[in-house]
């Protein structure tokens, strides 16, 4: 009874084992020996089942390959690879290049929306002085260390250090306007004192000058920020007021001179 079921299955076997020749030719038939491998491995196989468990093991493989492919480009990305993406545009680079003291610099708050014309109008009106050599002559106080001024910080950065100016400047041309405040201080200080001096103005005269020089002087101190203290304030009009004694001096000693020369 046991041999006759050996042979049945034998005979079973048979269009089975002609299915696997089947399969032996189609892989000797590729284009690598791959397939003639696969049909040595079922050869010894009893039974029609051994070689598609082997064809399904070569598709789980495969699927097995591109899921590790999927895993390292996902790893890839997750890395940080910047490599581009054929059609999709680069991310705008968010550029942060304001230096930190400039963020903070906070001495012309009070002039947001203010226009350069109205600004230099009003300085004009009651000074040599332009909006630019204003705010120029401002910073190169602000940013000067122990070896010069930053004239090349507050050039790239003096939209952002005053409200009403527009335009970046280079070195030279913070250079320039800070060389022409200086010049043009020194030319109203020698105008003021000569007119002291000469005796165009009496007493009275020079004070109500004096006067509206330091009311104007205040006011843009204010302007930019700078909180004047009743100390403070006394000490510059103490300081004022002692140059002015001294050249009314000066002038009664000229006048004096001048009276005993022409009396001789």
């Amino acid at each position: 009874m046991d041999g006759n079921e050996t042979v049945e299955r034998s005979d079973a076997g048979s269009p089975e084992r002609t299915d696997q020749s089947a399969e032996t030719d189609d892989g000797s038939s590729g284009e690598d020996g791959g397939g003639g491998d696969v049909a040595t491995d079922a050869g010894p196989a009893t039974n029609g089942d051994k070689p598609s468990t082997d064809s399904d093991e070569g598709v789980s493989s495969s699927d097995d390959e591109q899921a590790a492919d999927t895993g390292e480009d996902e790893r890839a990305a997750n890395t940080g690879d910047d490599t581009p993406t054929p059609g999709v545009p680069d991310p705008e680079p968010q550029d942060n290049d304001v230096p930190e003291d400039v963020q903070k610099y906070a001495r012309f708050t009070k002039m947001d929306g203010a226009q350069y014309d109205r600004v230099n109008e009003f300085l004009r009106d009651r000074t040599y002085i332009t909006a630019r050599e204003w705010a120029i002559a401002r910073l190169c106080s602000d940013f000067r260390t122990e070896t010069g001024v930053e004239m090349t910080k507050i050039g790239e950065n003096l939209p952002e250090l005053v409200p009403f100016m527009t335009d970046t400047y280079t070195p030279q041309a913070v250079n320039q306007a800070r060389s022409s405040f200086e010049d043009k201080v020194r030319t109203a200080g020698a105008t003021f004192l000569y007119g002291a001096m000469c005796d165009f103005f009496t007493a009275e005269e020079l004070d109500d000058v004096m006067y509206e020089a330091t009311e104007v002087a205040k006011f843009l101190l204010e302007v930019e920020g700078v909180d004047l203290s009743v100390e403070d304030e006394l000490e510059a009009e103490e300081r004022i007021s002692s140059v002015m004694r001294e050249v009314r001096e000066a002038s009664e000693e000229l006048r004096a001179e001048d009276i005993a020369e022409s009396e001789e």
